[in-house]
């Protein structure tokens, strides 16, 4: 199938200037790239399109070859200006297998000069309950590198650019015969960029990127737990010779909370209760996420018994039904007691007793029971 015209596929005029030219690339890749698109095999190929068009394009003799000779003036096959040769000999063949093999780019390859992604960063960010639970929005900073501005990202001085190394002729390889074989190595001057910088750009030293810190706005959906992650597509590092940054990737972790803990959807809590209100009954006033409610506490509740308040969980981040609130009851042994109180204990007491442990203290009772089983079988 015929080839597209390179600037058609960037969307740009043949006069373009190198900065529109990367900013019309930067666009583009960001709408074909296989993240955004996944098992989008259209969008793969118009990927490649648009890279193969910026790697022509982004560079003076390549893209001077184009012009007058179209893609026969940059078809390695053809013999154009902007290939690495004709057919190529047996040695050739061999060198362009042992390129691979050694990080080099052969015919149809990709030469190290070419757009680099830039690399995806990770921000841990702390979360309290409530703001897990109820979604929020959060301010973070973060230390990045981004594209110099002084120089567009070329690392060259304002006013130059960076030429082609004179070693590689800007492939980013050269060639090391070895007998019979030829084998690709990367390029020791340019060290496989392709570009030698004479006058560098003294903000970023030739770098093409500066470190610097930014401040990002991130939205945190209603339902997120610890071990979640929020991606911020773009907001990486910056690529390497116009390629496109890479993204952000903010790992949620939510702080543990003083009254309430969290298992997936669910949220349990621990009541205390006096010995009164465990033994008579009553009602409370508990706490949730959503303010107060009342439970009721029904007579002879006793230590560890589960009270469930549905829909008062989590609602999950990715869907379906909210969890529930499991309160705990703990019953509250009384303390500094007065010796009237202490007086009124005593007689309670010896009202249990009169009235027979094993009725009002059953658990008590059977417990004894066991022990003194237990070491009756020892002995017999």
């Amino acid at each position: 199938m015929a080839k597209r015209d390179y600037y058609e596929v960037l969307g740009v005029e043949r006069g373009a200037s190198d900065k529109d030219i990367k900013k019309a690339y930067r666009r583009m890749a960001m709408k074909y790239h296989p993240d955004r698109n996944p098992d989008n095999k259209d969008a793969e190929e118009r990927f490649k399109e648009v890279n193969e068009a910026f790697e022509i394009l982004s560079d003076d003799q390549k893209r001077g070859a184009y012009d007058r000779h179209g893609h026969a003036g940059v078809d390695p096959n053809m013999g154009g200006a902007g290939g690495f040769g004709g057919a190529g000999n047996f040695s050739d063949i061999f060198g362009d297998v042992f390129g691979d093999i050694f990080g080099g780019a052969g015919a149809g390859g990709q030469s190290r000069s070419s757009a680099q992604h830039g690399a995806d960063l990770r921000y841990q960010l702390e979360l309290g309950l409530e703001e897990a639970v109820k979604g929020a929005s959060k301010k973070i900073r973060i230390p990045t590198l981004v594209e110099c501005k002084t120089c567009d990202g070329s690392g060259a001085k304002k006013g130059s650019k960076p030429v082609n190394c004179s070693t590689c002729g800007g492939v980013g390889q050269v060639r090391m015969q070895q007998g019979f074989f030829s084998v690709q190595q990367t390029c020791p001057d340019c060290r496989g960029s392709g570009k030698i910088i004479k006058d560098p750009c003294r903000d970023c030293r030739g770098q093409g990127r500066v470190q610097e810190y930014k401040t990002l706005s991130v939205k945190i959906p209603a339902g997120v737990d610890t071990g979640d992650r929020i991606r911020l597509a773009g907001e990486g590092e910056a690529g390497v010779n116009g390629g496109p940054a890479g993204d952000l990737y903010v790992q949620v972790s939510v702080a543990d909370h003083a009254i309430f803990q969290r298992d997936g959807k669910h949220l349990y809590c621990e009541v205390p209760i006096t010995f009164v209100d465990a033994a008579l009954g009553g009602e409370l006033e508990v706490p949730t996420l959503d303010g107060r409610v009342k439970l009721k506490i029904p007579s002879e509740t006793q230590t560890g018994k589960l009270f469930r308040l549905r829909g008062k969980g989590v609602t999950p981040v990715r869907g379906g039904s909210s969890g529930d609130l499991m309160c705990r009851v703990v019953v509250e042994t009384p303390v500094k007691l007065t010796e009237a109180q202490k007086e009124l204990m005593h007689k309670l007491q010896k009202t249990f007793e009169s009235e027979g442990e094993e009725r009002q203290s059953p658990k008590k009772t059977s417990f004894f029971e066991g022990v003194k089983k237990f070491f009756d079988d020892m002995t017999s």
